[in-house]
């Protein structure tokens, strides 16, 4: 069986050998790339399984190279940065990352969440078609449309749609969302959440149009019944 490849992109040549070697014995095949240019040029040639960048890169940093990448990729994009304040974690989580880990990190914890990044990735969708007020969200073919026309959502946008859509009408709290979409190890981090929420809202809600997610402040989401 052939290797997970992970793109691997900081300008600090320390901190990529020390990402080789980190995957390297964790399994994985890392791609190197040392600023975001080089990083869509590999990305584009070797077509990584998923991905781990940092925020402050040389010419364009790691929120623009996330944004440019979810233009044609929704492989799992993990930001790895020395920046680790709220605002610095949404913007990224706004730009298309899934996760984001600060330094200095713990190697067997960006291994795992690699590890969870990649299962939610391989999960086989449940044979369904949920419709609502225009929307159609295809749980079989992971697709998403509304009036006709297709919306792109990233894996983690599709997963936590498809967990709030596959309990319409019920309370999801952010813990049950956080643990079934993130996986154990995430069941606090409600910035991930609202930040994704955020994403998905504008996405498909049209701006007059019907709201299909609610918010119970403090507790959790629905999906419009």
């Amino acid at each position: 069986m052939s290797r997970a490849r992970v793109l691997i992109c900081d300008d600090e040549q320390q901190i990529l050998r020390a990402l080789r070697v980190i995957l390297r014995d964790a399994g994985f095949e890392a791609l190197p790339a040392s600023d975001a240019e080089e990083a869509l040029d590999v990305a584009a040639v070797h077509h990584p399984d998923a991905a781990i960048v940092d925020l402050v890169l040389p010419g364009e940093d790691g929120v623009e190279l996330c944004r440019r990448m979810r233009e044609w990729s929704e492989i799992p994009i993990i930001v790895l940065s020395a920046i680790g304040d709220e605002d610095a974690k949404v913007r990224a989580l706004a730009a298309g990352a899934d996760d984001y880990v600060t330094k200095p990190f713990s190697p067997r914890e960006l291994v795992a969440r690699l590890h969870a990044n990649l299962r939610r990735t391989e999960r086989e969708p449940t044979e369904a078609l949920i419709t609502a007020d225009g929307l159609e969200v295809d749980l079989a073919r992971r697709t998403v449309s509304r009036d006709g026309a297709e919306i792109h959502l990233t894996k983690t946008e599709f997963d936590l749609l498809r967990h709030l859509a596959g309990n319409r009408g019920r309370l999801m709290t952010h813990r049950d969302l956080l643990l079934s979409v993130w996986g154990a190890g995430y069941g606090d981090d409600t910035q991930v959440l609202r930040a994704h929420i955020a994403n998905l809202r504008r996405k498909i809600e049209p701006p007059d149009g019907p709201r299909f997610i609610h918010t119970d402040p403090g507790v959790g989401y629905r999906f419009a019944a």
